[in-house]
């Protein structure tokens, strides 16, 4: 028998009940928990602003095949010390996914090397491309670019996989809509990146991408740049289970209405904690 794959779940701020700690992610918890052989630990930092996380500091030399990073900062969440850390524990051969939200939400993780590059934010390392440097979503005012409108919190999208199918996309083609995604891209001094997905905006057609996926190589192990955490939140999975107070938008009842597409994000899970451990999916 295998050994078990060992996941942590890891968020880049202090438990606030108000704000998106990762008990907003335990649906997905729940997912990756049932799968035969997987071990899953989930937590917030534990370490006041400017002071190295326990558990962050020492990654490398943890028994963690991967993690799970959900930038919900607002652009401090990571010391230079952790980064260190995550950087050896990737070249190691961890496993990294690695996922924010609009504007500059998140953008802590431009400080990782490798798959922070993929990130692109609204004052952080920009997108390339000047054109996409443009509000997308028109409704909430109060947030800016990157916020691509992929449709409301309880809603699905479907979503275009790029080039060949990528084995995380295997059996998906429905995932959790937001009313403002963030941006990324495969940064074009990392060779083993490359766009794997795409969704299409709901308030400007504009296709905007999904996720970035680094194969292992030199570079270290195998990584996902994701476009917003949101694709991974209990209210995106079902807004009933709640969310901070500062969530405006109206949610939608998408998934309560297909539960075939909220499937599909529940295989997402499992396929990108098995690849992010170098598994078969």
């Amino acid at each position: 028998m295998p050994p078990p794959i060992r996941i942590l779940l890891q968020t880049t701020i202090p438990f606030t009940e108000d704000d998106w700690h990762i008990g907003r992610f335990s649906r997905l918890a729940g997912v990756l928990s049932a799968m035969e052989g997987v071990e899953v630990t989930a937590r917030n930092r534990e370490a006041p602003p400017g002071q190295t996380d326990p558990v962050l500091g020492s990654l490398d030399t943890s028994d963690f095949d991967e993690m799970w990073l959900f930038a919900v900062d607002l652009g401090d969440g990571l010391t230079g010390e952790e980064c260190a850390a995550i950087g050896r524990f990737r070249k190691r051969g961890g496993g990294l996914m690695v996922t924010r939200d609009h504007q500059d939400l998140g953008s802590s993780v431009c400080t990782l090397g490798g798959v922070g590059d993929a990130h692109y934010f609204h004052s952080k390392n920009l997108d390339p491309d000047a054109s996409r440097r443009a509000r997308d979503d028109q409704l909430t005012r109060d947030i800016d670019w990157p916020n691509y409108h992929s449709g409301a919190n309880g809603d699905f999208q479907t979503v275009a996989a790029v080039g060949a199918r990528h084995p995380v996309l295997t059996g998906v083609d429905r995932l959790p809509s937001h009313p403002h995604e963030g941006a990324v891209g495969a940064p074009a001094q990392h060779p083993s990146a490359r766009v794997i997905s795409a969704g299409v905006s709901q308030s400007t057609g504009r296709p905007f991408n999904i996720a970035v996926a680094f194969e292992p190589s030199e570079e270290g192990g195998p990584a996902i740049a994701e476009s917003t955490f949101h694709h991974f939140a209990d209210y995106n999975l079902d807004p009933s289970l709640g969310a901070p107070s500062f969530v405006s938008e109206a949610p939608g009842g998408g998934f309560a209405r297909a539960p075939a597409a909220l499937a599909e994000t529940h295989r997402y899970f499992e396929n990108l904690a098995r690849w992010l451990a170098g598994r078969q999916t």
